[in-house]
């Protein structure tokens, strides 16, 4: 769940409340009169910003804090540079540019005095406070470096199999550690007990006692996750009892180890199948036991190495996470991202502020006060068999996807460009659904007057108001479709209020006929489908003599009802052929006369009919009724 409260953004994940302490990120060409002109912006002015300039031009490559916590060192591009921003100051000392990309650097004193770099042109240039002091080059393309205090050497990991060594007190290389890696990816010191473990693109890890210059140990530490042909990219030893290692593999996975043992203590996925960049151990007051925070590309999760269960996550949305610090015994963590900016955020249960910053705290509570609550709006959840699905499997593992419980958040856009290629034509359904949903709401809102047909002439009067009604629906689609209509809309109601037609409804003078010779002559459709139901009501037809001959007697007063059924259903074929009709009895013979319909008066209860004849008493005595 996100909140937002004035200019500071909030997560809160399994209740622990992540703040983002981030300002809005300007570019650098922006016209300097539009940037006088932000001073007026109150969200610009309710802005947090903890440490000015903390940003480079294109991303950030590697953030460390120096050991007495009073500096923060970071290396970006582009152009390759090195910032070092004083904290008590809240703002940049100095910044020093490379002639190469770095890929990593150590701080060797306790602030910023003594600094070595490794750069992207196999070199290794150590600085001092006043600049670059000395470089030199490994034999091959590094990956990783690491210092030893205890014996003052600094050990680079690169494409082969060898770990080299560079004493800086005697200012020459040493003896490399020789590992059965094809070649070291990442590698690590322990400051209890003095091991040096690197692991290697095979997935294997070892150990080295820098003392007998030889492997004292080495397991494959990736294979126990269930993943083969996976490399390790992140190692880390506890720092208070130094028997526990934590693995990360390029497979997104953390495996946790005993050094006295070969099996691993808890595995940990972090569902995204990027490999694994960074792995901490942190302690505070505020939490009970130590804390693995571990990084990947997509996200920092905060876990429990006891029992595996998630304290939080952070998943920054400017772009992926190259490198992680963390203030010691505090809740301030800061991100390095393939971005200018440089995010910061706070967990209050992770431990209290650093004391250069004891008012954060406060901070983001006043901040905070007026927060609303926003649940993923934007995205939708789905799981891996959705995933499988809708083709969406290549997305694993990509900034599209965040992985959550037991699935993913996706962009809804995403989502719904992707069902739309699963299923072309359901969006053409759904849009001819909403247009029809439309339609009724507009037709329901409308106010509906009951019109009353006229005594004269009720079915061409009933005939003009059916063809009205049809005439609005289809004026209502037109208007949907935003196309004109240029057809004749014909006879409408205005013609029962004219003067020069409303006697037609009125004088029973000039009600139509349609029983008659003229009226069948000028419609011979009206014919086929009117006349045969007065045929029906009024008239029995006549058999022919010789089917009277041929037909049997006998028959049951079933059979002459379902002959009457057929007739009745054929009647319309009858009109025309040469078959003689007689009047059921003289009451339908006055009432053909009259043009009187019996069929409603039919339908009646017999006593009814009979008590509409006036007197019934005889007849009502001669049925025994009272």
């Amino acid at each position: 769940m996100a909140t937002q409260g004035g200019n500071l953004k909030s997560t809160s994940i399994n209740g622990v409340k992540v703040y983002s302490i981030s300002q809005r990120n300007l570019p650098t060409w922006l016209n300097p009169k539009k940037k006088r002109a932000l001073r007026k912006d109150p969200h610009y002015q309710q802005r947090v910003e903890l440490v000015q300039d903390l940003r480079f031009e294109t991303a950030t490559s590697r953030i460390k804090i120096t050991p007495n916590e009073e500096y923060v060192i970071a290396s970006g591009i582009y152009p390759p540079q090195v910032k070092v921003y004083e904290l008590r100051e809240l703002s940049m000392k100095f910044e020093r540019h490379f002639d190469s990309e770095i890929i990593d650097f150590q701080i060797l004193d306790d602030d910023y005095s003594k600094l070595a770099f490794l750069c992207a042109d196999r070199s290794v240039c150590l600085h001092a406070k006043y600049g670059k002091h000395y470089t030199l080059r490994i034999p091959r393309m590094g990956r990783d470096i690491e210092y030893d205090c205890w014996s003052c050497d600094l050990f680079c990991a690169a494409s082969s199999p060898d770990l080299y060594r560079i004493n800086l007190e005697k200012n020459h290389f040493i003896i490399f550690l020789a590992s059965e890696h094809r070649a070291t990816s990442f590698h690590d010191n322990s400051k209890v007990h003095g091991l040096v473990a690197c692991g290697g693109e095979d997935g294997a890890v070892e150990c080295f006692d820098p003392r007998v210059e030889s492997s004292v140990g080495r397991i494959d530490a990736v294979a126990p996750s269930g993943d083969t042909n996976h490399e390790v990219t992140a190692l880390e030893f506890d720092g208070d009892g130094g028997f526990l290692m934590a693995v990360g593999s390029s497979g997104g996975k953390v495996l946790l180890y005993d050094l006295r043992s070969s099996n691993p203590m808890r595995i940990k996925d972090h569902l995204y199948g990027s490999p694994i960049l960074d792995i901490k151990w942190h302690s505070s007051l505020n939490s009970e036991g130590r804390k693995l925070i571990t990084t990947d590309s997509h996200i920092v999760r905060i876990w429990d190495p006891e029992t595996g269960e998630g304290m939080t996550s952070i998943e920054p949305n400017g772009g992926a996470i190259n490198d992680i610090c963390i203030f010691s015994n505090s809740g301030l963590m800061l991100l390095a991202l393939d971005g200018s900016h440089i995010p910061s955020y706070f967990i209050p249960s992770l431990g209290p502020a650093p004391k250069w910053i004891a008012s954060l705290e406060n901070l983001t509570e006043e901040l905070e006060e007026n927060a609303q609550t926003t649940v993923y709006d934007n995205f939708k959840f789905l799981t891996k068999e959705d995933l499988e699905r809708l083709n969406m499997t290549k997305y694993i593992g990509t900034n599209h996807l965040r992985a959550y419980m037991h699935g993913f958040f996706v962009d809804y856009r995403l989502y719904q460009r992707e069902k739309a290629k699963a299923d072309p034509f359901e969006y053409e359904a759904y849009i001819e659904k909403r247009k029809q949903e439309k339609l009724e709401e507009q037709r329901a809102s409308r106010i509906t007057i009951a019109k009353k047909l006229p005594k004269v002439n009720r079915s061409l009067a009933a005939s003009i108001l059916e063809k009205e009604t049809e005439n609005e629906r289809k004026d209502a689609e037109v208007v949907e479709n935003k196309k004109g209509s240029k057809k004749n809309k014909g006879l409408g109601t205005d013609i029962f209020h004219d003067e020069r037609f409303g006697g037609m409804f009125e004088n029973k003078e000039y009600e139509i006929d349609e029983t008659s010779q003229e009226y069948l002559a000028l419609h011979p459709v009206a014919a086929t489908t009117k006349q045969p139901s007065s045929l029906v009501e009024y008239f029995d037809p006549i058999a022919e003599e010789d089917e009277d001959q041929d037909q049997d007697f006998s028959s049951s007063d079933d059979d002459i009802k379902a002959s009457k059924r057929s007739i009745s259903s054929q009647s319309s074929r009858l009109l025309f052929t040469n078959r003689l009709y007689e009047v059921k009895d003289e009451r339908h013979a006055e009432a053909f006369r009259n043009s009187v319909s019996l069929a409603e008066e039919d339908s009646l209860p017999i006593g009814e009919r009979l008590a509409s004849l006036g007197d019934v008493g005889p007849i009502l005595a001669l049925t025994g009724k009272k």
